[in-house]
């Protein structure tokens, strides 16, 4: 078959987890995106929210077991030698929605065509193909060592956790129980004396509670560093859940910077800064505190923006007395305060 050479890699990266306003939630997942010429697939397939198969929180042997199967060690899961691409962040139903593509060998090479939308048994190429996307051949010894590093790794690496620190047990319950319900282990303690250091190492950030002293978040930093673990430290910006939450899932988000969806965010009380690097929804939230120490949200903007930066006008009423603004992709959140 006649295709371009591309490269072939593999890459972490998430799908965002978040509180909403309305009280639902968005579940985390961690997983390994496929690098297309040095570039996330993902992001080709415009506004897409979804996942790839080889997410962290799917048994060791199912997650092998999708390894092996991409390898082409055993037979496609769809018809038509159909492999599941991408699929449901939520679910990994079929009827839901994935991308599929064709996987075959061509000699020692790997080729990918064919890519489709598929919510069937079959795909229609005519009606949902993706048109203008692959065919991609890959070199066998390039694609065969990426993924076969994924098996002598023995498997995904466990979904970070979060250590959740402060006095004002009631606030950081609240937040281990938000976190939890997007999928995100969280523990709460004083301090991270005594800790062992195989159990730091399912950290990957800490987030202080206002009421922890300086010298205490050194203490808690140089347990983490005796361990060899580099972890994120989250200083809260206010008693808000949501905004915690956001806070956290950035502190969580290990993809290069080249390979996220939103890389930037400023704000002020009359437009938000925002760049992106490839098609993608992107909703903007203000948080704060009213006078009475309740937390306000306020939706500022919802749609579809193209590659680059853009200046998005908001509401003055809107933005009044707004501190913190929040930017959203299915894949990045930035939380930034808003500039007087």
């Amino acid at each position: 078959m006649s295709a371009a050479y591309a490269t072939f890699g593999l890459a972490p990266a998430m799908r965002a987890g978040g509180v909403r306003a309305d009280g639902g939630y968005q579940v985390h997942r961690d997983f390994v995106d496929f690098l297309v010429d040095g570039r996330p697939l993902l992001f080709q397939l415009s506004d897409l929210d979804a996942v790839s198969p080889l997410a962290s929180d799917v048994p060791p042997a199912i997650f092998t077991a999708q390894v092996r199967s991409l390898l082409l060690e055993s037979d496609a899961p769809l018809p038509d030698d159909r492999y599941v691409i991408y699929g449901c962040p939520e679910c990994e139903d079929l009827a839901c929605g994935a991308v599929t593509a064709v996987i075959e060998h061509d000699g020692d090479d790997y080729i990918w065509r064919d890519f489709a939308w598929q919510t069937a048994e079959h795909a229609d190429l005519e009606l949902n193909g993706y048109h203008g996307i692959g065919p991609f051949r890959f070199h066998g010894a390039e694609y065969r060592e990426a993924l076969g590093a994924l098996l002598a790794d023995s498997g995904p690496a466990p979904a970070r956790r979060v250590l959740l620190i402060g006095a004002r047990v009631a606030l950081l319950a609240k937040l281990a129980a938000a976190l939890r319900t997007i999928g995100i282990g969280a523990d709460i303690t004083r301090d991270a004396d005594g800790v062992p250091a195989e159990e730091l190492r399912d950290y990957g950030a800490v987030a202080f509670g206002p009421t922890v002293g300086e010298a205490e978040r050194a203490a808690v930093r140089e347990a983490f560093a005796r361990a060899g673990v580099e972890v994120t430290c989250v200083e809260g910006l206010a008693p808000i859940v949501p905004l915690l939450v956001a806070q956290i899932e950035h502190a969580l988000d290990r993809s290069p910077l080249p390979q996220r969806r939103l890389t930037r965010l400023d704000a002020t009380d009359g437009t938000a800064g925002v760049e992106v690097t490839s098609p993608c929804r992107v909703r903007l939230t203000a948080y704060r505190l009213d006078r009475l120490s309740r937390p306000r949200t306020q939706e500022l903007f919802d749609g579809v923006l193209e590659p680059g930066s853009h200046r998005i006008p908001l509401d003055g009423r809107a933005v009044k007395g707004a501190s913190y603004v929040v930017a959203r992709t299915s894949g990045s959140v930035l939380v930034q305060a808003m500039a007087r």
